[in-house]
């Protein structure tokens, strides 16, 4: 391909808008005056999307990009990208596993030892005084030996596995289906894993298969103890029976990075003492961002250069 020409749905970093503007022709579609009316007038001359997470293709934007032929995605998960419709017009997509995998487990061992071990709220009880007025802090949970239920055992997942194996705790998973070789107990009725739990991990995919998958249902069985932890999508937290249980004391606690309608964070869920709130970060270090931005640049490389994508989905 000669002279592709690229569209950025949306912001990423500085640093990745200047090595992509410094490589190719590319339009940030969040600067212009119109976005939708930029679409309309010229998506019809873009070959190449560069989306993410946060701004990514949907259906009405594709349908204005008639000649694209390829969409590089920053994140592991895609949700925001009108796959189906790609699919059908033979649009190619890449997105940007395994470079992330450390860091979102290594978040989601943190938000879930955090809540158990009241972290956050005990620096707010010491930053306020009241330890030094000589109240006394509330008595937490271990979590070194306890039972940890994962929903979605992939890539992520399994690193999360291998991280809770260190603090001896017992593991069961749930999936659509059972993962070959796996050394963990697969259960295939999602609420009885969230009975059977301490502490229940999401790590899966969203979309509308998985939306609202983590029902009242799954909340209920999951009980006052249990502690739900996600670093994967809100979308699969029917998250108002979410707020419902953390307020009226059905759930024992919640570490969350991801929220249904991001940013906005239910007004409840700002008050709760046992619930730790993270601004979704999970992939959100130095590290892995770059490693994220040389992965789609690269993506990027490779297709113009040989028509085929390193990371396709």
């Amino acid at each position: 391909m000669s002279e592709p020409r690229l569209l950025q749905t949306g912001p990423m970093t500085e640093r990745f808008s200047r090595r992509l503007a410094a490589q190719y022709a590319v339009t940030p579609l969040w600067l212009q005056p119109d976005p939708d009316a930029w679409l309309e007038q010229h998506g019809g001359e873009i070959d190449i999307v560069v989306s993410s997470a946060f701004y990514g293709c949907g259906a009405a934007q594709l349908q204005c990009l008639t000649r694209v032929r390829a969409i590089c995605h920053f994140g592991v998960g895609y949700d925001s990208v009108d796959v189906a419709g790609a699919q059908r017009r033979g649009i190619v997509i890449s997105n940007t596993p395994d470079v992330l995998n450390d860091c979102t487990a290594d978040l989601a061992m943190g938000l879930l030892i955090d809540t158990a071990r009241r972290i956050a709220w005990g620096d707010r009880f010491v930053r306020a005084g009241t330890w030094a007025a000589g109240q006394k802090f509330p008595l937490a949970s271990k979590v070194s030996g306890k039972r940890l239920g994962i929903v979605g055992l992939g890539r992520i997942g399994a690193v999360i596995a291998r991280r809770a194996a260190g603090f001896d705790m017992e593991l069961r998973y749930h999936n659509r289906s059972a993962v070959a070789g796996s050394p963990y107990r697969y259960e295939p009725s999602l609420v009885e894993l969230a009975r059977w739990a301490d502490f229940l991990v999401l790590a899966l995919v969203g979309g509308a298969g998985t939306r609202k998958l983590i029902s009242a249902e799954v909340i209920d069985a999951l009980g006052p103890q249990g502690v739900l932890i996600n670093i994967s999508r809100g979308s699969v937290v029917d998250e108002a029976a979410l707020v419902a249980a953390l307020v009226e004391g059905r759930l024992g606690g919640a570490g969350l990075d991801v929220y249904e309608s991001e940013p906005s964070v239910p007004a409840e869920l700002l008050k709760l003492d046992n619930v730790v709130l993270t601004p979704h970060v999970g992939s959100g270090t130095e590290e892995t961002r770059l490693a994220m931005e040389m992965l789609v640049l690269d993506n990027i490389a490779s297709f113009v250069a040989s028509g085929k994508l390193l990371t396709p989905i």
